[in-house]
């Protein structure tokens, strides 16, 4: 069986396109971009949405707007992930109001048509009467799922347009294949979030992508983080594509937390090296992937209008990391520290929003150490066409 070699790291400079800018003003205030980005990405690209420490349970679901559209994903009486329009077959009445819950079924509220966990209806009040109805026939609309990592995600694009990669579907094993098996060892599956921050932040959404890809930004932002991470450490692994990054080394002795410490036993079976890495990946359209030796960061953003953005963060540590024979474990700690790191990126993206707003705004040139936001953009533009 041949084995593909995986790439090869490299420092950030190597990989940098000379001639780089950059986006255009329109790409950040536009509110025509702004639709056109809804339709060519987030309703045609698989999107982060949650992970399934979060519905544990059969019955267990969460609700998520994707593209103005609320989904239920939700676990079956077999353990079967599951997504589903959160629309009711009868008159299209909204089922599911909350951000996530339990049921033995899905009522809806208006008429109590009520469906399984399977999406099945199985009940319809005074239904029988109607000449020809079948329950058969008003399943609730099913959307694309699939999960990597432990992580779910959905692809609103119609399985019909499969043959066509280009704003069709793709199923997810082929779109996530560079990344097959490269990140196992750090056990996300079973990983728990300790903690979700909500963060609203006045900056278009591309804007913290790109400020995520770079750390030439990190010595006068981020003081506390180059102190335990050099900013000019970084090599990258993949540089072209929806999904790019590598990491950045970690001080000998420290850890990403405010004590300096590591703040829990390891997630999984990381190497020496690993051990003193930490691995930053942007996953194209929504997801941002921070490795830690002892924990696991991930951003989810939602784009709420050309100059807005939602941004769910979680921090997921090993199930048995706060058992009582690990007094190490203290997620406060590196949770405090990103969430100052946190809030500083989000200023400054505020910052670069106010200023490209303005009649003066031209695309810049990008540095070399920002290679993988100019990437980015590439890809980006790309998905656009």
């Amino acid at each position: 069986m041949e084995t593909k070699a995986m790439p090869a790291f490299r420092k950030t400079a190597e990989t940098f396109a000379s001639g780089a800018k950059t986006l255009p003003q329109r790409y950040f205030v536009s509110p025509e971009v702004f639709a056109e980005e809804r339709e060519k990405i987030f309703s045609r690209q698989w999107v982060l949405v949650g992970h399934l420490s979060q519905i544990p349970k059969a019955g267990d679901y969460l609700v998520q707007e994707v593209a103005g559209d609320s989904l239920i994903v939700l676990r079956d009486k077999d353990a079967v992930v599951r997504g589903f329009y959160n629309v009711c077959r009868h008159r299209g009445t909204r089922l599911k109001e909350d951000a996530c819950g339990h049921a033995a079924a899905i009522q809806c509220p208006y008429h109590a048509w009520t469906y399984g966990l399977d999406g099945k209806l199985t009940c319809a009040p005074h239904m029988d009467d109607v000449p020809g109805f079948d329950k058969a026939e008003y399943s609730l609309h099913a959307v694309n799922l699939a999960l990597w990592e432990g992580f779910i995600f959905v692809n609103l694009a119609a399985t019909r347009d499969a043959s066509t990669e280009r704003g069709g579907y793709i199923p997810l094993e082929k779109w996530f294949a560079p990344l097959a098996g490269k990140f196992s060892h750090w056990n996300m599956s079973i990983l728990r979030s300790a903690k979700r921050i909500e963060y609203d932040v006045r900056a278009n959404w591309k804007l913290m992508f790109e400020n995520y890809s770079e750390c030439y930004h990190c010595p006068g932002v981020h003081p506390m983080l180059s102190k335990v991470s050099p900013y000019d450490s970084a090599e990258n692994d993949l540089c072209e594509g929806p999904f790019l990054g590598g990491f950045m080394s970690i001080t000998k002795g420290a850890g990403l937390t405010m004590s300096g410490r590591a703040c829990a036993l390891p997630v999984g079976g990381t190497n020496a090296a690993d051990s003193q890495r930490v691995f930053y990946y942007s996953i194209f359209p929504n997801m941002l992937l921070s490795l830690h030796p002892e924990y696991v960061m991930v951003h989810q953003l939602w784009p709420q209008s050309p100059e807005r953005t939602l941004i769910l963060c979680d921090w997921f540590f090993h199930p048995d990391a706060a058992g009582a024979s690990n007094p190490s474990y203290n997620p406060d700690d590196a949770i405090e520290f990103w969430d100052i790191t946190n809030k500083q990126d989000w200023h400054v993206c505020e910052l670069s929003q106010q200023g490209i707003v303005s009649r003066a705004y031209q695309p810049g040139p990008y540095s070399p150490r920002e290679s993988i936001p100019a990437a980015w953009d590439r890809e980006y533009l790309r998905q656009m066409t």
